[in-house]
């Protein structure tokens, strides 16, 4: 490995617009056939050493410059291919060069420059990050890593109900009896009122919810709030302590403002058990933050989800994409190293695929279902769709929380940096007045696929998120409903104000999981403080204390991140 002197950076350029006209049509044919040719603004570059050994190169995003594959090639014999992430995606540029008759990948930036070749001896560098049980596995001077493959973390419920749905017939039906004969309400909290002078702190930016009553809770987080000592007051908004730009707030339902409840046909009624049960929130500053998305080592998988019958399925290929697995690229559940130090949330995706697709209604019946689509670093996992709600980010760094439109597939697609869609809007602007109201499938339990149990009980522990503009500023709100239907969620998105806002995942504390990181300079390792104290369940202890899920350690689920802006 050498370093060189100092030169302008360079590395793979966009491809030529009729080289990405031809990978669009293959994106959206009925049938792409591989994770590789779903990604329509790939772009290569290959060297061809004496000895015959061809190395190629290829960015899954060009524009994006995070991800790649790298493909070795020997004269004789097998290609091996492997999944490479730059650790910074903004300094480095990467590129491959023949250099003395033998291919060289060239990683380099505006002040420095790495030539290495990782694939070179018979215990190569590749060789030995493959071998190490990590999954990401640096190489080059750290500035690559090699994704490795590793098991993502099972909690037993989980390996449970896995269990059930993958060896047991009809498997599912087994665990939505059981959750909802014991799971039901399991979650419900409704807490008490109290009488006190000082409500704390409130947030004069985020003001408080529309509520008929504003009683003083018991309930609170899992985290030190400034000013609630002496509880909270029901939708006032409280400053996280040690955590800049990030708020909490508690209500139930039940306290909402008679203005918002008493509009018919927008959302069923909620009943008096929902009506009591609490809801947490956090509100998340966006000018603080930057957000993004990793997909978990099992979920959300590739393949059919079961849901889809008739005309919404296509049973000569292996999934609704082309393809059941992501091979060459690795899905490691974990977020980078890279970013640990900047870490200041976390919390679940959605839902699974199999439960990501729709079984009753017109979604079902085209688009192979609507499968719910997802994007990492700029690559295309699976396809986005029409109709669906969707939390994306931009290579510029542009947040948003929409119903996608193929407008928004032709525009935005090149340059997104990560997507995820899941379901239909709880919460969407209306046409006329910009006011944030219920989704028109919100009542509509089989055509808006909200889940629940099989006589179309929807009420249990949900989570959702929304977008929030105050004064030209975003803010994401991440809601935790210990017992609800969508229609509870709906008409509490309406009373914080919300823009638009989506559903999340449900059923249990680990799908609903959501941890903080406060800033804290006197520790060597991050600590979370989680939102409801049960999720800290999903964490791993060890002798040298507990690692938070999705940052220290692999999970098969998928997940969503923010980070301090730097």
């Amino acid at each position: 490995m050498m370093l060189a002197a100092p030169a302008l950076a360079t590395g793979i350029e966009p491809a030529d617009d009729a080289t990405i006209q031809a990978q669009l049509d293959v994106y959206n044919s009925e049938n792409p056939g591989s994770i590789m040719a779903l990604q329509p603004f790939r772009n290569d570059m290959s060297a061809t050493g004496d000895d015959g050994l061809d190395v190629t190169l290829t960015s899954m995003n060009p524009n994006i410059n995070s991800w790649f594959v790298l493909r070795v090639q020997p004269e004789e014999g097998r290609a091996a291919f492997y999944h490479l992430e730059s650790t910074d995606p903004d300094r480095w540029q990467l590129s491959v060069e023949l250099r003395r008759g033998a291919p060289t990948l060239v990683i380099e930036s505006e002040d420095d420059r790495v030539r290495c070749a990782p694939w070179e001896g018979r215990n190569s560098e590749l060789d030995e990050a493959r071998a190490e049980p990590l999954p990401f596995a640096p190489i080059c001077d750290d500035t690559l890593y090699l994704r490795n493959r590793v098991s993502g973390s099972y909690t037993t419920r989980e390996a449970i109900a896995e269990f059930l749905r993958e060896n047991v017939i009809f498997g599912d039906s087994i665990v939505n009896l059981i959750k909802g004969t014991f799971y039901q309400d399991a979650f419900l909290e409704t807490s008490e009122e109290v009488e006190t002078e000082d409500v704390g702190a409130v947030v004069e930016a985020l003001g408080r919810a529309d509520l008929d009553r504003f009683p003083v809770m018991r309930a609170s987080p899992g985290f030190d709030l400034i000013g609630a000592e002496g509880g909270m007051e029901a939708g006032a908004w409280y400053a996280v302590q040690d955590a800049p730009g990030i708020y909490s707030s508690v209500m139930q339902p039940g306290m909402i403002s008679e203005d918002i409840l008493s509009r018919s046909g927008e959302t069923n009624w909620l009943d008096g058990v929902e009506s009591r049960a609490d809801v947490y929130l956090v509100a998340f500053d966006m000018s603080h933050f930057e957000i993004g998305y990793e997909v978990g080592t099992d979920h959300p998988s590739f393949e059919w989800s079961s849901r889809p019958h008739g005309a919404g399925r296509n049973w000569n290929i292996p999934g609704p994409d082309g393809f059941s697995r992501p091979d060459p690229l690795v899905m490691v559940g974990m977020l980078s190293p890279s970013l640990t130090d900047r870490v200041a949330a976390t919390f679940t995706g959605g839902y699974k695929r199999d439960h990501g697709a729709f079984r009753y209604g017109d979604l079902a019946t085209f688009n192979h279902g609507h499968h719910y689509g997802f994007m990492v670093n700029g690559t295309v996992l699976s396809r986005l769709w029409p109709g669906l709600s969707t939390i994306y980010v931009t290579e510029d760094g542009t947040f948003g929380m929409t119903t996608w439109t193929q407008e928004l597939n032709d525009e935005l697609l090149p340059h997104l940096r990560f997507a995820r869609q899941n379901g239909v809007a709880l919460i969407n602007p209306d046409p006329e007045t910009g006011e944030g109201v219920p989704g028109d499938r919100v009542t509509q339990w089989g055509a808006g696929n909200w889940s629940g149990s099989a006589d179309a009980q929807l009420r249990t522990l949900r989570a959702g998120s929304c977008l929030r503009e105050v004064n030209g500023r975003q803010f994401l709100l991440y809601a935790y409903f210990s017992t609800a239907t969508p229609s509870a969620m709906a008409r509490t998105f309406q009373a914080y104000q919300c823009d638009y806002a989506m559903l999340m995942d449900m059923n249990s504390q680990e799908h609903t999981y959501m941890a903080l990181y406060p800033e804290n300079e006197d520790s060597d390792w991050i600590e979370a403080e989680h939102l409801v104290r049960g999720m800290a369940a999903v964490d791993q202890d060890t002798r040298n204390g507990t690692i938070p899920r999705f940052v220290g350690f692999a999970d098969n689920r998928d997940f969503f991140y923010l980070l301090r802006r730097e």
